[in-house]
């Protein structure tokens, strides 16, 4: 979990302890009053669990505080929302989250995207997309809507073509190499990134495997300066701390000073096309 998500919740503890203190209550009794164990008091004060929606209405109501219960609430949405498990987001379907993915790329005038083992979504082809999100769906058993999760994503690819949008995409050479569908559709995947380069809206920049990475990096998604997408293994993170952002623009800037553009770029793209065509 980021720091900024657990900071969001300490915060929110901090809130409730106040309104406790200021009742006049101690942890042992608030708990004995909402029935439960002591311990889980601390616990939500400190930020080390989140508490539901009727833990704080608990506090709310034995602190004579209800008028601050929609705000409270609001923000303890706001906690959950940083932090989302995939088995939560993917619950319908791919659909959804590809509706998402559209709606916060066509808010932006900026987006960096840096993919370190495959090709991101915003480049993909419709078979490379649909072995993705196949995935997806059987490794996270969510319902099977592969189709509508295609079709979605690929409609994200019109803005590379219209508006003020940019894409600065970074992917780390790896990602020409790793897998996925099968030769034939690495071998359409990487035409698509042939002929992406030269795009007046998109620059791409391949990290070589011999580049010193200044760190262990996963995959990443900057939107303008107000938001950075990380995608954990069982969670998705939203961070919008402004200096964790700021540390995320760091590590693409050292990225994309280690990346190559241009020829050179459509030269390690064809020395893997060459080698999956054998």
């Amino acid at each position: 979990m980021t720091s900024s998500v657990h900071q969001a919740r300490e915060a929110l503890g901090a809130r409730l302890r106040e309104l406790r203190r200021d009742a006049g209550l101690s942890g042992r009794a608030l708990a004995g009053l909402a029935g439960w164990h002591e311990s889980l008091v601390s616990k939500i004060e400190t930020g080390d669990r989140s508490p539901t929606e009727a833990q704080i209405r608990a506090y709310c109501v034995h602190t004579g505080n209800e008028d601050q219960l929609p705000d409270l609430i609001a923000t303890l949405r706001n906690v959950q929302e940083a932090y989302r498990e995939w088995r939560k987001v993917l619950g319908t379907g791919t659909k959804r989250r590809q509706h998402e993915a559209v709606k916060l790329a066509e808010q932006s005038q900026l987006m960096r995207i840096f993919q370190p083992s495959i090709i991101p979504g915003i480049l993909q082809t419709a078979e490379y997309a649909g072995a993705v999100l196949r995935r997806y769906i059987d490794f996270y058993r969510v319902p099977d809507d592969l189709d509508e999760g295609v079709s979605k994503r690929l409609e994200r690819q019109q803005l590379l073509y219209r508006g003020k949008h940019r894409f600065h995409i970074l992917i780390a050479e790896q990602a020409l190499q790793t897998t996925v569908g099968g030769d034939s559709v690495m071998i359409g995947q990487l035409d698509r990134l042939l002929a992406v380069i030269g795009l007046p809206r998109v620059l791409l920049g391949i990290v070589p495997a011999r580049a010193e990475l200044p760190m262990q990096i996963t995959n990443f998604v900057i939107f303008d300066e107000r938001m950075a997408l990380v995608e954990a293994v069982t969670a998705e993170l939203t961070v919008t701390q402004p200096r964790e952002i700021a540390l995320y623009g760091r590590v693409f800037e050292t990225l994309a000073g280690q990346s190559v553009t241009g020829d050179a770029a459509r030269a390690l793209i064809r020395r893997a096309l060459e080698d999956r065509s054998r």
